[in-house]
């Protein structure tokens, strides 16, 4: 990536327009793209005209993109609203293509295209992921677009609430035909992903990139990878995507979560009328509702939930344990190897680090062992007194893995100044040094194969949690 983040960036890629409601949106009928292959748009606005400009995110020296491809003037047309599925509550745009993109030439990578209205008065972006076609020996940022689904409310409803605001009128799957209601378009990826892709881009790691729906669908996309980066909010998983990410773990490929909340929901892609894998079903406790269920299919609930419980922590040592929560990160065991560089001491705390989800080694259910726990950070949510745990831990075929136990970690990594900057939550300079120096020792790390070999995990659960959860052989 040094050569590629060495070309000039530009420093105009952000939204400085946003418009009147339904003034300009878009989407691609592809997430994802190969380099040389084509997606349609499908844009509506209220100007006569509008311009594409795809920008690659990354470093850049600090302008975190770079401009790779521009359209001409095109035609603009008001396409219709919303249409809502009265069944499944399903809100989707169907809208006539307005452009075609050929990406000939565009390196893989995070894009986000930014739409600009002819008259001037608008902007919105539109997320696209150009796909590695080999992820071997490279670390691979999976974009978690099922996610940024899960919580688009576009069209009037997401996995969460629909009209009454209530769980009733929540969606029971969620298109990706419609663009993203938040963020301008761009979805979750600017607060929990963009981060972390600039600072793994700005040391010049070997990366990768694809989407949790391609890892579902292509069982050897994770071959001869030597790591997976689940980014801030990586809750939407397919049991397919599950399984891949499983069997590459267990073949030696390590696996890095800089969030909280990650492989909670268990749902399944289908296809639209637009193309495959363009609808997430979960229909979460209604489940047994769910055609595809009834017809054999697994059930779209949690994947810890009867009727085939899995939990998370199967497959990362830690679990998710409570929303919402404000707390701070306390360093439990600082002379960790993750830790060094950081200057911090057993008892040191950073404020708001733990939030808005969290996780925690709870070894009441499948948990590989052993598991090294760095910070145990006392929280309360809802009036429950829990902890919030950051882990690495060893696996049989060399792995590691490390899991940060907070959903504020990537977006932790812009903190700066006393807590105002880009961030956010009262993030300040401090803690935003510290995940970044504990960030770039885990990717250091990372990129250079099975790091459990060189490096097992001493566990250390019974310190935190009893000695009854000591390790086998202990």
């Amino acid at each position: 990536m040094r050569a590629e983040n060495a070309l000039p960036g530009a420093a105009d890629w952000r939204i400085t327009r946003t418009g009147g409601a339904r003034a300009l949106e878009g989407f691609a009928d592809r997430s994802s793209v190969r380099s040389g292959e084509s997606f349609a748009l499908r844009v509506s606005t209220t100007s006569t005209s509008y311009t594409v400009s795809a920008y690659r995110m990354g470093w850049y020296g600090g302008a975190r993109a770079r401009l790779v491809w521009r359209s001409a003037l095109l035609p603009g047309v008001r396409q219709p609203p919303a249409r809502l599925d009265p069944d499944t509550r399903m809100a989707r745009a169907e809208w006539r293509q307005t452009a075609e993109v050929d990406t000939s030439g565009w390196p893989e990578g995070s894009y986000l295209l930014r739409l600009d209205s002819g008259d001037g008065r608008a902007q919105r972006f539109v997320p696209v992921t150009v796909r590695t076609p080999s992820a071997a020996g490279r670390m691979v940022v999976v974009n978690s677009v099922a996610t940024w689904q899960a919580y688009n409310r576009w069209g009037g409803a997401d996995l969460y609430r629909g009209a009454t605001g209530k769980t009733g009128s929540r969606s029971l799957q969620v298109s990706f035909d419609r663009p993203y209601a938040n963020r301008k378009g761009a979805g979750q990826f600017l607060v929990y992903e963009a981060p972390l892709i600039a600072l793994a881009e700005r040391m010049g790691l070997p990366l990768a990139y694809a989407t949790g729906a391609d890892v579902a669908r292509e069982p050897e996309l994770l071959r001869g990878a030597v790591a997976m980066l689940s980014l801030g909010h990586d809750e939407y998983w397919s049991p397919e995507q599950r399984r891949h990410v499983t069997e590459a773990r267990d073949a030696g490929m390590n696996l890095a979560v800089f969030g909280a909340n990650c492989c909670y929901r268990r749902v399944r892609f289908e296809a639209s009328p637009v193309g495959e894998d363009r609808i997430v079903v979960c229909y979460k406790h209604d489940y047994a509702r769910d055609p595809g269920f009834r017809r054999g299919h697994p059930a779209t609930n949690d994947f810890r939930r009867e009727p085939a419980p899995d939990p998370e922590s199967s497959l990362l040592g830690v679990m998710y344990d409570g929303y919402p929560v404000d707390a701070p990160y306390v360093v439990s065991n600082p002379d960790h190897w993750l830790l060094t560089g950081t200057g911090a001491r057993s008892g040191d705390s950073f404020p708001h680090l733990v939030g808005i989800e969290f996780d925690r080694v709870n070894p009441v259910h499948p948990t590989p062992r052993p598991v090294e726990i760095l910070a145990h950070s006392p929280v309360v949510s809802k009036g429950r007194a829990s902890h919030a745990d950051t882990a690495y831990l060893s696996l049989p075929g060399g792995a590691g893995v490390f899991a940060t136990g907070t959903m504020r970690w990537v977006e932790s990594l812009e903190a700066g100044a006393d807590g105002a900057g880009k961030a956010g939550h009262g993030l300040d300079a401090r803690t935003g040094a510290f995940t970044r120096a504990v960030t770039a020792n885990v990717l250091r790390a990372f990129a250079q194969g099975p790091v459990g070999r060189a490096r097992p995990a001493r566990d250390n659960v019974a310190v935190h949690y009893g000695h009854e959860w000591a390790a086998p052989g202990a």
